[in-house]
């Protein structure tokens, strides 16, 4: 929406709503050209916020505009390319922006809409650390919650390009869309590579008349005195003003304002999502201090804490989930910002590069990572590490991790990967990125470890993840670079003045690239600190990666990748035992019938043994790489396969899970309890009732097994005393009667629960007929291929069930008589 003074009754605007209802979509974008190319800004102002929404949706996300999350060139390759070219960087879109922006037009943005830490600081009339919305806040003149930001076309469309991967519902799971291939993903790439090029410099913005280009934004009159905000410090004021000058004065400064603006977008939409709890342990003592000298030079008043500003925010509790696609997108990001900043020459990177003179873009490419993302990205990963749930979707977030991590991964001069499955050692001038990114290798390996733990490391996908871990920690050089890291920031600090030690700890990685770079800092302890201080605040308690709490962590993660293997591997010997034949016997009833019901399984058994040779194949490098990383001897790790060669007893057979006895019967501990959860230890469950009345399986039909029970239970209540006295004869006829008449293997059967075994003890059942089996679909199926055959050599159905009862006869029979004998031979 654009000012009041600008809201006017418009035929054109009605005309595209009309033709956006009527006409093709092609016709459309076509239609949308010509307007662009023809009409002047002042006709085009008022169209543009509708069109902006119409392409990335409503901000609440009841519409979804051209649906750029779900369009893909190879499912709409028409519609895809004509959306590609009409909002490409150079595109007729971005004309119709530079357009609107050398007219200085404003539009109305609602803070309603912002991330929850940026909506509850405005709110409460608290001006948010970033520049981005620096005399950009628009009162309402009754005042309360109708806030906007008065935002240039530019921003304006920024905006909206980026709120529309967080405002938008959710893909649904039916719909299988690769993010890598829809349009929003690419243009999203496309962006970065055109406002953060790795090679050149920024294209100058596009203009509709003939050599003409688009002027910078003016310096901006604030709408409201910086003073009224109560919280920013006035040497921010000051480099926010000396910055907007500088923009207008330097002609270079003309290509970078719009660099700026897309990557603090991008980073506080994106990232600027977390709890209140981290938005104030983000706020450091000197940054509260810093506040209250700002307040005092203000007011010449009685001062209030700068606690109130906080308490103010106490209501507010952000419940923000990011989605995949959404940590897919930031990957991105990240993964170009590190070309971006690593595309500097040496000469330029350089630290003595800083006193002389470079362009605005060089001074960009070093300020970019550590003054506009690293803080919120810590943030924004704690958040996801503490929240995320604990499956195989977490392997985005770990990609994205890792690919921080790794920024040597992007410079122009990284080796080709060789041959050999050695890894490249990381070289020493990567050690200053590493100190002064210390917790996000260190606190956040030590939160990956307690996720990995309460995972079930049987599966390869999170068996994966552990090994994607070990073996970026475990790549040459890069362990001590972050042991010598953790020196630096654990060895007890000199005696410092206190306003030096406040101009370390500032947080100032917010402000802008054109502000004065704070005074050089030689010693590399101070650095780490000020990292650590900013992040954490000064009265963080800090664990180390290599201390020994987090060493008891990686053994226990030892031990259970160890178990896991082991695991793995009773299940691929399992898998080996049960040969395809064995199945197809067992179906056809030539084979011993399960009367328990009980399956056993674990997810690997969908896979195959391909799935569990690559979980045996990623524990086995995971547990090597964490050797190396801790240094871990041989003789620890051979203890864990030792320890689990107790678990078996002398029949091979795994021992029942950790468990106290009860009054009742057994009770798991929790021990036990992580045993079942992890698949490392379980109980055999058998049935224990009455077989007849088990659950009817897949494998019979329900209706004739129903009135086979009917049938065989009258049976047996009308010869009941008869069919006793047949099995208490002493002959052969009296065995053979008991070979069919009583349940098999009744005394054999292990009642483990004292409950269970007191009401079996009540209630003894006498001998009795089934005739289940004949409601089987393999007792059907194999009689009816016995008929088959028979036919085949002339043999008709009567002669045919003659020989198959004589056959049978036999058979029980010769059954018989091996039973009596085994019963003979026992003691």
């Amino acid at each position: 929406m654009a000012f009041p003074h600008l809201q006017q009754p418009s035929f054109l605007l009605a005309s595209l709503k009309a033709d956006s209802i009527n006409k093709p979509f092609a016709q459309q974008c076509q239609d949308l050209v010509k307007v662009i190319e023809d009409f002047p800004a002042k006709e085009l102002h008022t169209i543009f916020p509708w069109l902006v929404e119409s392409i990335f949706g409503s901000l609440d996300g009841v519409l979804i505009g051209w649906n750029l999350r779900c369009l893909q060139g190879r499912v709409n390759p028409v519609e895809y390319s004509i959306v590609m070219e009409f909002l490409d960087p150079g595109g007729p879109m971005m004309k119709l922006v530079y357009k609107l922006q050398a007219e200085d037009y404003k539009f109305d943005f609602p803070v309603s809409y912002l991330p929850g830490p940026v909506k509850a600081s405005i709110q409460e009339c608290i001006l948010p650390d970033s520049p981005l919305y620096h005399n950009k806040v628009q009162f309402t003149p009754t005042g309360g919650l109708g806030l906007n930001l008065a935002l240039n076309p530019f921003e304006y469309y920024i905006f909206f390009f980026a709120l529309s991967l967080i405002t938008q519902k959710p893909l649904p799971v039916s719909l299988h869309v690769r993010t890598s291939d829809c349009a929003y993903f690419i243009l999203v790439d496309r962006y970065l590579s055109w406002f953060l090029p790795t090679e050149g410099s920024v294209p100058p913005p596009l203009s509709s008349s003939p050599g003409g280009t688009s002027p910078s934004p003016p310096p901006r009159t604030p709408a409201m005195p910086f003073a009224s905000y109560g919280l920013h410090h006035t040497s921010l004021l000051k480099r926010h003003i000396s910055h907007q000058t500088s923009v207008n004065a330097d002609p270079a400064s003309h290509e970078i304002w719009r660099s700026e603006t897309l990557l603090q977008v991008f980073v506080e939409m994106w990232l600027h999502h977390y709890s209140l709890e981290m938005y104030q342990k983000m706020q450091s003592p000197h940054a509260k201090l810093e506040v209250l000298h700002y307040r005092l030079s203000v007011s010449s008043a009685l001062y209030s804490p700068a606690q109130p500003s906080l308490q103010a925010l106490h209501a507010y509790q952000e419940s923000f989930t990011p989605t995949e696609e959404h940590v897919l997108v930031v990957r991105l990001l990240l993964k170009h910002l590190h070309a971006f900043a690593n595309s500097l020459k040496p000469e330029q990177a350089s630290p003595s590069a800083h006193s002389h003179a470079t362009s605005p873009l060089e001074e960009f490419k070093r300020a970019a990572v550590p003054r506009f993302v690293q803080q919120k990205l810590y943030l924004f990963l704690q958040h996801c590490f503490g929240h995320w749930p604990l499956d195989a979707s977490f392997r985005a977030v770990l990609e994205m991790w890792l690919s921080y991590l790794q920024p040597w991964r992007y410079a122009p001069d990284k080796q080709a990967p060789g041959s050999d499955s050695q890894p490249r050692c990381v070289s020493e001038k990567w050690a200053p990125f590493v100190q002064e990114n210390l917790l996000m290798y260190t606190k956040l390996f030590v939160g990956f470890l307690n996720r990995a733990l309460r995972t079930d490391l049987v599966s390869p996908k999170h068996a994966l993840m552990v090994f994607r871990v070990a073996k970026v920690f475990a790549q040459p050089n890069l362990a001590e670079m972050i042991q010598k890291g953790e020196q630096l920031f654990l060895e007890p600090e000199l005696v410092i003045s206190h306003r030096q030690h406040r101009l370390f700890t500032a947080p100032t990685f917010t402000g802008s690239f054109l502000s004065p770079w704070p005074p050089a800092v030689t010693d590399a302890s101070f650095k780490v600190k000020n990292h650590v201080y900013s992040l954490e605040g000064q009265d963080c308690k800090y664990t180390p990666m290599f201390g020994p709490e987090a060493r008891t962590l990686v053994l226990r993660l030892a031990q259970l990748i160890t178990q896991a293997k082991h695991t793995a591997k009773s299940i691929s010997d399992q898998c080996a035992e049960s040969p395809a034949g064995h199945s197809f016997l067992s179906w056809l009833g030539f084979s011993s019938m399960d009367t328990n019901g009980s399956y056993q399984a674990n997810d690997l058994d969908e896979m195959g043994q391909d799935s569990i040779r690559k979980t045996d194949e990623y524990l086995e490098k995971a547990l090597e790489y964490l050797r190396q990383i801790f240094r871990l001897s041989e003789a620890q790790l051979r203890q864990f396969t030792l320890a689990l060669g107790t678990t078996q007893d002398e029949n091979g057979k795994k021992q029942l899970p950790d468990c106290i006895v009860g009054e009742d019967g057994l009770i798991l501990t929790p021990l036990g309890r992580y045993q079942i959860i992890n698949g490392l230890r379980r109980f055999e469950i058998e049935y224990q009732g009455d077989p007849e009345l088990q659950p009817i399986r897949s494998y019979e039909i329900a209706s004739l097994v129903r009135t086979l029970f009917r049938l065989s239970s009258a049976i047996n209540r009308r010869f009941a005393g008869q069919m006793a006295a047949l099995c208490s004869r002493d002959d052969f006829l009296g065995s053979f009667c008991r070979y069919h008449l009583t349940e098999p293997g009744l005394a054999s059967r292990h009642l483990l629960s004292p409950v269970v075994r007191r009401q079996v003890a009540g209630h003894t059942r006498g001998p009795r007929l089934s005739l289940r089996f004949l409601g089987s679909y393999r007792t059907l199926v194999s009689l009816l291929l016995a008929f088959l055959v028979a036919s085949l050599f002339c043999v008709g159905p009567l002669p045919c069930a003659l020989l198959l009862t004589l056959g049978y006869v036999l058979y029980a029979s010769a059954m018989t008589l091996l039973t009596e004998r085994g019963k003979l031979h026992q003691p």
